[in-house]
Parts: C-alpha cells; sequence; structure tokens
C-alpha cells in the first residue's frame, strides 16, 4: 500500500490548525508555580479522504494525545479541528454527537479495551443501541454481518473476551469501530500488543477494510516497517511537535531532518549480514514539561546550528508534498 497515491486537489477530511494539548503538572512551593507538560504544542496538519497518515516518534512523543484530541476523547488547550469543513471544538450536544458517528477509535491492546463483562455480540451492537434505533434481530444481524467483514463469524456472538485470542479481539475492535459506517479512524497503534504473524494478517484486514468502505485512517505507530508497508503519508513527531511530513516513499528514501534520520537507520535490513550506517542519537529525551528552546531536538542533533538553540524552525518545503522544520535542511 506504501506509496499508493491520493488525489492533492481533494479538501482535506481532517484539518489541525495550531494545536496544543497542555496538561496542568505539579504546583511547587513557595512560589506556587504551576508546571504544564506540553504533550502536543503548535501541531499543524491534514488527512486527505482515502489517505492513510502514518504518525511515528518515541514513547511520549504525544502522537496518542493528538489522536484522541482529533476526536474530542481530550479537549485541546487551543487551537482549530475541521472535520469535514465543520470546526469540531465549536460543536455541543446533538451536533457533536452526530459528528462521532463519523469518526471511531482502535485502540493499542485489543483486550483490555473490551468490556469483560459483555458478550462479542454485546460488545459491537453498544454503539448501533447508543446511536441508532433498531429492533433486537436487526441489531444481531448487524453484528453478525460486522463479525463476518472482519474474518469472524456467528459462533463468536455469545462468547467473552477472554476466551478469545489477541487477534479476535482486534478484530472484534475494528468490527466494533465499523458499526457506525465512519469516515475516519484513528488507529492508536493496534498491531503493537500482537505477535508478528498476527500483526501481518491485521495490517491486511486494515487495508481491505479502508477500500471496501472508503476509510480514512490516522495510524499511529513507533513501528516504522508498519507505518511504511500501510501509509501513503507519514509525520514524525518529536516532544509534542511534527518535525517532518510527506509522501512515505520520499521520506524513506531522502529524510530530511536529523531525527528522521536516526529512526529509520534504526530499521533492520531483511538480509543476513548487511546492516545499515547506524546513527546514533545522543543523550535522551528532554522533559515535555521543559522542552529547550529554539528546536526541541538541537540538544541531541548532531548537525544543530547555532540558530537552533535561539528559534524554533518552521516547518518548510524541502521536496514534492515533503516538509521539513530544519535549519540545517534549509542551507542544502
Amino acid at each position: 500500500m506504501s506509496g499508493e497515491l491520493v488525489p492533492t486537489n481533494a479538501d482535506p477530511l481532517v484539518r489541525v490548525l495550531a494545536l496544543r494539548k497542555h496538561f496542568r503538572g505539579r504546583t511547587t512551593w513557595p512560589l506556587n508555580r504551576t508546571t504544564f507538560l506540553r504533550a502536543v504544542d503548535d501541531v499543524s496538519l491534514e488527512i486527505r479522504p482515502g489517505e492513510v497518515l502514518g504518525l511515528v516518534g518515541e514513547s511520549g512523543c504525544g502522537k496518542t494525545t493528538l489522536g484522541r484530541c482529533l476526536l474530542r476523547l481530550v479537549e485541546p488547550t487551543a487551537g482549530q479541528i475541521l472535520f469535514a469543513g465543520q470546526d469540531l471544538l465549536a460543536l455541543r450536544g446533538a451536533a457533536l454527537r452526530h459528528a462521532r458517528r463519523q469518526m471511531q477509535l482502535v485502540f493499542q491492546n485489543p483486550l483490555s479495551s473490551l468490556s469483560p463483562r459483555l458478550r462479542i455480540l454485546d460488545v459491537i451492537a453498544e454503539p448501533l443501541r447508543t446511536h441508532l434505533a433498531l429492533g433486537r434481530a436487526e441489531r444481531e444481524q448487524r453484528v453478525v454481518e460486522l463479525l463476518e467483514s472482519v474474518g469472524l463469524g456467528r459462533q463468536h456472538l455469545a462468547r467473552y473476551p477472554h476466551e478469545l485470542s489477541g487477534g479476535q479481539c482486534q478484530r472484534v475492535a475494528v468490527a466494533r469501530a465499523l458499526a457506525l459506517q465512519p469516515r475516519f479512524i484513528v488507529l492508536d497503534e493496534p498491531t503493537s500488543a500482537l505477535d508478528v504473524s498476527v500483526q501481518a494478517q491485521i495490517l491486511n484486514l486494515l487495508v481491505e477494510l479502508k477500500e471496501q468502505h472508503n476509510l480514512t485512517y490516522l495510524f499511529i505507530s513507533h513501528d516504522l516497517r508498519v507505518v511504511q508497508y500501510i501509509s501513503t503519508r507519514i509525520a514524525v513527531m518529536y516532544l509534542g511537535q511534527v518535525v517532518e511530513s510527506g509522501p512515505v516513499d520520499e521520506v524513506f528514501r531522502a529524510p530530511v531532518h536529523p531525527y528522521t534520520q536516526a529512526l529509520l537507520a534504526a530499521i533492520p535490513l531483511p538480509v543476513p549480514g548487511v546492516h545499515r550506517e547506524r546513527f546514533v542519537l545522543q543523550g535522551s529525551v528532554p522533559s515535555p514539561a521543559d522542552p529547550p528552546p529554539g528546536c526541541r531536538f538541537h540538544p541531541r542533533c548532531p548537525v544543530g546550528l547555532p540558530a537552533c538553540r535561539e528559534e524554533r524552525p518552521s516547518l518548510r518545503r524541502v521536496g514534492p508534498g515533503h516538509d521539513a522544520a530544519c535549519y540545517a535542511a534549509e542551507r542544502e
């Protein structure tokens, strides 16, 4: 699926403008100074219909928080989210409830995301019961159809989540996400808790469902091999900010930002005895409660410039549809 083209003239389904999410931290005594954890800090991006945007970065960089902000499961501190042209942050009550039918989330851990007290029938029927006025027989038939669409069947209706394997639980979670026929799904590391063979099955299922239902995905992961397989575009996050984005093939072929280069250098080659040239980052990730000034990556960057310590670089075009926030790239 990597490299599959999506029409660039299509209006974005999701548009994020200067989005911020700051969590209140501790208040220190005696100055009564409150710290804030800047999980997402001035992020702007677009996702077009039919596209798979892969969102990657180290643990704690703000990927999951960003995904949940897009669905308003977490309320942003500032910024704007447009979904199909609507200002999502301005919606309230019935309007927000209607918009949420078009957006769904698949969690990282399939077993913990399903209620252990509910049968699979009730797990998948829950959104149908909440949003649609269906009779009991019609609702059960719809659940069977959803199960069959993800490779399960009627025999699973009366089972409980603990009676299924991890891969089967994730298929149930995907079926539940499809119940209301959404347009946009946030996939929060949906394969990271599964073994490799099951990962491949779930990825192939997601690709098939995307084509069948004309879905748009935000695929969050720290595994760049998975992102390369399923994504059409990629956005790289570091310490709450997007530092590089573009078509997945272009970014993998010619990464510009040193952080992206380091992430790609860590991917093992599938050829025995052949290794990539290592690009080892120095130091550790700074605290999002006290990020460094200027470019947040400069304390670990091997090619940092004096300007990097003083002012944050903005995303600039470095290739067709390819943007990077790096002063060193601007000088090349």
